[in-house]
C-alpha cells in the first residue's frame, strides 16, 4: 500500500456490509411470518398452546383482566430471564474450566433436537395442511438426513459457508415459530425483557456475555455457540496485482510470530501480544497508545481491514475508518490478533447471534397475527434498529447488543401502528379519502 494512499471511507461499502447481514435476517423473519400465516388459523391466541419455561408462572386466559395479564406476563418474563441468566453463567463457568468439547457436543445435540423434533413437527403440520402424500419411512429418512447434515454443517465439520448460513437461518426459523405459540402478553413483555437483559449482559462489567467474550479473547479461542457470520467485504483496490483473494479461516492459528521484539500486555482481559515493527500500539477499547498519532495502530489488524504479510486485504468498512492506515508494506508486522466479539469476526465480517434472529422474527410474527400493516411497520423498525446498531459498532469498536434498539423500536412502532395508524387508514378508506 502506498504511504500517501487515501484510506477508504466507511461510506464506500457501508451498504454492502449492512446488506450482507440484513438479507438473512429478512429471510428468517419472512419464513416465520409465512409459517404463522399458514399454520395459525386463530389469530387470537389468548391461551398457551404448550407449556414451557416462559409460561410456568402464569397461564394467560382470555377472561383475565388487563392488569392480571400484565402482572402475569411480567412474572413469566422474570422467570425466563432468571433461567437464561443462570444458564449463561453456567456456560461461562464451563468455558472457564475449558470444558469446550462438552459445550460443543451440547450445542450440537441442541441443534439436533431443534432440527429433528421441532423441524419434524412443523413439517408434519405443513404436510397435514397441504395434504402432501408421503410415507413414514421416506419422511423419517429425509428428516434424519436433514438433521444430521445440519449438525455437521454448523458444528462438526468444515462445509461451504452458504450451507452453514442456511442451516443457521433454518434453526432460527424453527425456534422463532415455537416462541410465537406463547400467549400474546407474555410474548411482548418477554421481548422487552430480553432486550434489557441483552443490554445488561453485554455492556455491564459483570455481565455474563461480556465475561464470556472477554474470556474467549484472552485465550484466543472460539466460543461454541450459534452465531451467524456474514462474508467479509473485500476491497478490490487493495489487493496487489496477481494476488489471489483468500478468505481467512476462522480462528486460524499462526506459527510465524517471529517478526517483532516488543509485546504489550493489554490488562483489560486481552492477554495477547501485538508484534509491531514500529514499536507503537493501541487497543480497541480506548487503551492508551504509545508513540505519535501517525504511528497509531490497532491491536487487531484483521479488523482494521488488513490481512498482513502475503495475504491480500480484507476490507471491514464498519471498523477500518477509525484506524490510521498510513503505513507502507515494509512497516507492517507479520502477526495479527483475532478479536472475537458480538458483531466482530476474525475475518473482518459482522457476526450476529442467532438469538437476535429469533427474537426479531418473533416480534414480526406476533405482529402478523394481528394485521399485515403492523408487520411492515415492525419490519422497517427492526431493520432501522439493526442499522443503528451496526453504525454504533463502527464507532465504538466493541461488542454491542443487537436486541435493544431493534426490539424497542419494533414494539413502539407496533403500538403506534395498531393504536393510531390503523385507525387513521381505516377512516380514510371508509370515507374514500386518498393520501
Amino acid at each position: 500500500m502506498d504511504r500517501n494512499s487515501k484510506p477508504r471511507s466507511v461510506l464506500d461499502s457501508l451498504g454492502e456490509e449492512i446488506v450482507r447481514i440484513i438479507i438473512p435476517v429478512s429471510i428468517c423473519m419472512l419464513l416465520v411470518v409465512i409459517l404463522v400465516s399458514v399454520l395459525n388459523n386463530d389469530s387470537d391466541s389468548s391461551g398457551p398452546l404448550f407449556t414451557s419455561i416462559a409460561t410456568v408462572a402464569y397461564n394467560e386466559s382470555s377472561s383475565d383482566s388487563i392488569w392480571e395479564k400484565l402482572k402475569g406476563a411480567l412474572l413469566n418474563a422474570l422467570v425466563f430471564v432468571v433461567v437464561v441468566t443462570a444458564v449463561t453463567f453456567l456456560l461461562v463457568l464451563l468455558f472457564y474450566f475449558r470444558c469446550t468439547k462438552f459445550l460443543k457436543y451440547y450445542m450440537g445435540f441442541s441443534s439436533f433436537l431443534v432440527l429433528g423434533f421441532m423441524g419434524g413437527e412443523i413439517s408434519l403440520f405443513l404436510i397435514g395442511k397441504f395434504r402432501i402424500p408421503i410415507d413414514c419411512i421416506t419422511f423419517a429418512l429425509s428428516l434424519f438426513n436433514f438433521t444430521v447434515v445440519g449438525v455437521l454443517a454448523v458444528f462438526m465439520s468444515k462445509t461451504a459457508i452458504i450451507v452453514t448460513q442456511g442451516y443457521l437461518v433454518v434453526i432460527g426459523v424453527l425456534v422463532a415459530y415455537w416462541f410465537t405459540l406463547l400467549p400474546e402478553w407474555t410474548t411482548w413483555v418477554l421481548l422487552v425483557a430480553m432486550a434489557l437483559y441483552d443490554l445488561a449482559a453485554v455492556l455491564l462489567p459483570g455481565g455474563p456475555l461480556r465475561l464470556l467474550v472477554e474470556l474467549a479473547i484472552s485465550r484466543d479461542e472460539d466460543i461454541p455457540a450459534l452465531v451467524y457470520e456474514a462474508r467479509p467485504v473485500i476491497n478490490p483496490d487493495s489487493v496487489p496485482r496477481g494476488a489471489v483473494v483468500h478468505r481467512r479461516v476462522w480462528r486460524e492459528r499462526r506459527d510465524d510470530d517471529l517478526g517483532s521484539d516488543e509485546n504489550l500486555d493489554f490488562r483489560s482481559n486481552l492477554n495477547s501480544t501485538v508484534n509491531s515493527s514500529l514499536g507503537s500500539s493501541s487497543g480497541l477499547e480506548r487503551l492508551p497508545s504509545i508513540g505519535s498519532d501517525e504511528n497509531e495502530r490497532s491491536a487487531v489488524d484483521v479488523e482494521d481491514g488488513h490481512v498482513l504479510g502475503a495475504d491480500p486485504e480484507l476490507a471491514a468498512p464498519l471498523i477500518q475508518h477509525r484506524i490510521n492506515v498510513r503505513m507502507n508494506l515494509q512497516e507492517r508486522s507479520s502477526d495479527d490478533f483475532a478479536l472475537e466479539g458480538i458483531g466482530l469476526g476474525s475475518s473482518g465480517a459482522i457476526k450476529l447471534g442467532l438469538g437476535d434472529f429469533i427474537f426479531y422474527s418473533v416480534l414480526v410474527a406476533r405482529a402478523a397475527m394481528y394485521d399485515f400493516m403492523t408487520v411492515y411497520a415492525c419490519y422497517l423498525a427492526i431493520i432501522a434498529g439493526l442499522g443503528i446498531t451496526l453504525m454504533l459498532l463502527a464507532f465504538y469498536q466493541k461488542a454491542l447488543p443487537a436486541l435493544p434498539v431493534s426490539v424497542l423500536l419494533g414494539v413502539l412502532f407496533y403500538l403506534l401502528t395498531r393504536l393510531f395508524l390503523e385507525t387513521f387508514v381505516v377512516q380514510c378508506s371508509m370515507n374514500l379519502l386518498m393520501f
